[in-house]
């Protein structure tokens, strides 16, 4: 059975194009959002990156839920991201689409 408690934070709204564009900027934010694009489900925060520091993480991770394309959620006692595809396509449509196409065609 799935524990999921979403007593975290309040979920943000999707932040304008400017902001969005700007958080994927980064390719650490992006790698971060292509897994969770391809994963379809919410991931480990470890799950997420490879060579960088926990905090660093945990930076990256607040500049994508300030944007509005993640949210944080606690499953089974674990700390978890969500791509939250539907938001995002309803606020900017086919952007996300687009960008992790195109991450999926550098990193594949």
């Amino acid at each position: 059975m799935t524990d999921t408690d979403t007593t975290l934070p309040a979920v943000l709204p999707v932040a304008p194009l400017a902001t969005v564009l700007g958080a994927l900027q980064d390719p650490v934010r992006l790698e971060m959002l292509r897994r969770l694009g391809n994963a379809g489900t919410p991931l480990r925060c470890s799950a997420l990156y490879d060579v960088i520091s926990k905090s660093t993480a945990a930076h990256h991770f607040k500049i994508l839920r300030e944007a509005g394309l993640t949210e944080r959620l606690t499953i089974d006692g674990q700390t978890c991201q969500r791509l939250r595809s539907e938001a995002v396509d309803s606020a900017l449509p086919g952007l996300l689409d687009a960008v992790l196409g195109a991450a999926n065609r550098v990193t594949g």
